[in-house]
């Protein structure tokens, strides 16, 4: 039976069809590809810091609880977690390179001035009223400056396990009360 050439044309602009939802598929593709291959802050934290945690930057506050410690107080190795907020939606992580002074940090990050780009020594600054970094400004390579953003922290994970809890006090030790007489064998007097 033969194909009538209406039918034939409705196969081509088919096949048309379909090529083109391939190609453009293959296009978007390359160009999504670069993006996956940049290297973000989170691997980069995970391999200077030695702190196994993986997920988005803003969910390592809560994931590190029970697993390691955590507090206010910058110290080298430990990784300062940055809240994630509108102009920074999942949040970030850097590892604490040097302690210049009780306000300002040395950071080694990535992904912060530039897609994958990799800082050393980037400062960073406790701008918080009450000196406990919650919230920090830092180094915008592209300026030259300290970002003119601050920056909400949670604070500092340590790779060290979280500290033991309390131990209970003990039972309150109770003395026998004796008497005197007690003391002065019979027969004595």
């Amino acid at each position: 039976m033969p194909i009538s050439t209406s039918s034939a044309r409705s196969s081509r602009s088919l096949s048309r069809f379909i090529l083109r939802i391939l190609v453009a598929l293959g296009v978007a593709a390359s160009f999504a590809a670069p993006a996956a291959a940049v290297l973000q802050c989170v691997p980069y934290a995970r391999a200077q810091s030695g702190i196994e945690i993986r997920g988005n930057a803003g969910t390592w506050w809560g994931q590190a609880e029970g697993r390691y410690a955590r507090g206010a107080e910058p110290r080298v190795g430990a990784v300062l977690v940055l809240q994630a907020t509108r102009a920074m939606p999942i949040g970030h992580v850097a590892m604490v390179a040097e302690i210049i002074d009780e306000r300002n940090v040395y950071l080694d990050h990535a992904h912060w001035s530039g897609p994958g780009r990799i800082e050393r020594r980037a400062l960073a600054r406790d701008v918080s009223p009450e000196g406990d970094w919650s919230q920090v400004r830092v180094w915008y390579a592209p300026q030259g400056s300290l970002g003119i953003r601050a920056n909400p922290a949670y604070g500092f994970i340590y790779n060290e396990p979280p500290a033991a809890a309390a131990p209970a006090a003990a039972p309150p030790v109770r003395i026998a009360a004796i008497s005197p007489d007690a003391l002065i064998p019979a027969g004595a007097d």
